[in-house]
């Protein structure tokens, strides 16, 4: 037992030890703070390239232009008016076959005919009608990645990570009959080629100039060729 004029109490030794703990607490709040927003943005990003992913996947499984969209014939390639001149359908004796060459008389695959008609790639490229029902129709979208969630979204701030599409015509020139073909894609082409480059571009700034480590600016991109359809060989009894 404690005399009656001493009572149990925290020694300074104590609070000074509780203070100073305290203090690195404090200190250490706005670095927790600001890593867990910073974790909250990556995450956000993360999931903006896999929507942009998403995007690119999407637009792949389009037709390669408005006149591919016929679903009464098999997808033709279609003639092009900027294209290089050895991917244009051969010509056999002043007639055109209907055909690239290295591809069989016989074939009704990857033809330039639909129907008994040949048609031409679009140009200018973009959506006509307001219908996305091939690759270019999706120039010039744009979108914010919203997270589904709790009120249809999880994050507080929508509107930080964007992603926009744009489709264009590159140049397709290289030497086709050599062996060894060495291509890269070039410059946007000005008319119609035979190659669509798709480019989706990631755009995130999460926290302004103070947050600048986070901002980015991603580019995913893909590419379609005016090869035509192709039909599935049948087996006859």
């Amino acid at each position: 037992m404690y005399p009656p004029h001493l009572r149990k109490a925290i020694a300074m030794i104590e609070l000074i030890f509780a203070i100073v703990v305290m203090g690195i607490v404090m200190m250490s709040a706005p670095m927790l703070i600001s890593t867990a927003a910073k974790g909250t943005s990556v995450a956000l990003k993360q999931e903006g390239i896999g929507q942009a992913l998403a995007e690119i996947n999407i637009i792949l499984t389009h037709p390669w232009d408005e006149n591919n969209t016929d679903t009464t014939c098999i997808p033709p390639v279609l003639n092009v008016t900027n294209g290089d001149a050895e991917l244009n359908q051969a010509v056999v004796a002043l007639i055109p076959t209907g055909r690239r060459v290295g591809v069989e008389n016989s074939s009704t695959s990857h033809t330039f005919i639909c129907n008994s008609q040949q048609f031409n790639a679009s140009w200018p490229l973009g959506s006509e009608g307001g219908i996305n029902n091939d690759i270019d129709d999706f120039l010039g979208t744009t979108l914010n990645v919203i997270a589904g969630g709790a009120g249809g979204k999880d994050y507080l701030d929508t509107t930080t990570v964007g992603i926009a599409t744009n489709v264009q015509y590159i140049e397709d020139n290289a030497t086709y009959n050599l062996a060894t073909i060495t291509y890269a894609p070039a410059a946007p082409a000005l008319g119609s080629t035979n190659i669509k480059q798709i480019n989706v571009t990631l755009t995130s700034n999460p926290g302004g100039a103070a947050d600048a480590s986070l901002d980015s600016n991603i580019v995913l991109t893909a590419f379609s060729c005016n090869v035509g359809g192709f039909e599935y060989a049948r087996r006859t009894m």
